[in-house]
């Protein structure tokens, strides 16, 4: 009778170093994956260690909503301040594909309305990607320190000193800063975002270690230069959209925030997308209740854990 290997990483797609996330469970489906699989191996051109690489560096991406609120210059300078050196910096523009790839493991929560909203912002406008490496070397990979500095979605989680904290508390949704969690999705992120010849420049860019600050501040002009100024504020965005609102439907001035967004879409009423999407991240639900991601990061604790057991130092 025939056999057959159990179906692990290997029988599917590449090994995944336990260097590179703390989950057996994302190693099998990140060995699977194109993306990871791409940036993975593009890389491994380019150096032999691409563990101590992905292990070194982190990515911040800015996203449309730091751009509209001119928010990119207080991100780079917070990243100076933590003892951040960029060391790459480019666009990109998060498409409906691309959305929804980079949060592929973890949408299985989002809402109906999450999405709708998400797309709204999300393509309005380009973003940044900023490839960074600490100069003074954490005990942790460098994706989980940044990740635990930049602060948790949830605005009233954050603190002084975080990064979202600074750019600016305005919703669940609209938090204008993302990193990668752990080593292997800062390399499987970079695939999802930037083509071949994108992502050899930046790992080129970042194993030369050159100080990128300039760049990613000349590419924050030419952001800005291609979009208009935005304030994020609930009130105002909430009055303007009340008013679109009554104009078309003569709905009841009493009427809340959800049931004017509620009974425009149910019309077509064409409104303001960043007010759309102001007012729907504060009064509209942006997490199916009962349901947990399908992969998730690790804190700085569980690294910590992790790297003892595996009797390692960070490389």
């Amino acid at each position: 009778m025939t056999t057959h290997p159990a179906p692990d990483e290997t029988t599917h797609g590449i090994a995944v170093s336990p260097l590179l996330t703390c989950r057996p469970d994302k190693q099998r489906w990140y060995g699977a994956d194109t993306y990871y699989q791409e940036s993975h191996g593009q890389l491994a051109e380019l150096t032999d260690d691409v563990t101590g690489f992905a292990h070194r560096h982190a990515a911040l991406l800015l996203k449309p909503d730091a751009v509209v609120t001119r928010r990119l210059e207080a991100a780079v300078q917070w990243l100076t301040e933590q003892g951040y050196r960029i060391v790459g910096a480019a666009i990109t523009r998060l498409t409906r594909t691309m959305i929804r790839s980079l949060w592929y493991f973890q949408w299985n929560l989002a809402t109906p309305y999450r999405r709708r909203l998400a797309a709204l912002f999300l393509e309005d406008a380009d973003a940044l990607v900023l490839l960074v490496r600490p100069t003074r070397a954490p005990d942790v990979p460098a994706s989980v320190e940044l990740t635990r500095l930049k602060g948790p979605t949830d605005p009233e989680a954050r603190r002084p000193g975080q990064l979202r904290h600074l750019l600016g508390r305005y919703s669940y949704l609209l938090n204008l800063a993302h990193t990668p969690d752990e080593p292997a999705d800062v390399l499987r992120e970079l695939a999802v975002h930037f083509d071949e010849a994108a992502r050899e420049r930046l790992f080129r860019s970042a194993l030369a270690g050159a100080d990128r600050t300039a760049d990613a501040l000349r590419l924050a002009d030419q952001l800005y230069a291609a979009t208009e100024p935005r304030d994020l504020d609930f009130a105002p965005a909430a009055g303007r959209l009340r008013d679109t609102v009554r104009r078309h439907t003569g709905i009841d001035p009493a009427a809340g925030p959800r049931l004017l967004l509620e009974r425009a879409w149910e019309r077509g009423i064409v409104l303001d997308p960043w007010d759309t999407v102001i007012v729907g991240s504060a009064v509209l639900p942006m997490r199916q209740p009962g349901r947990t991601p399908v992969l998730d990061g690790a804190g700085v604790g569980a690294w910590r854990r992790h790297l003892d057991a595996l009797r390692v130092t960070p490389v």
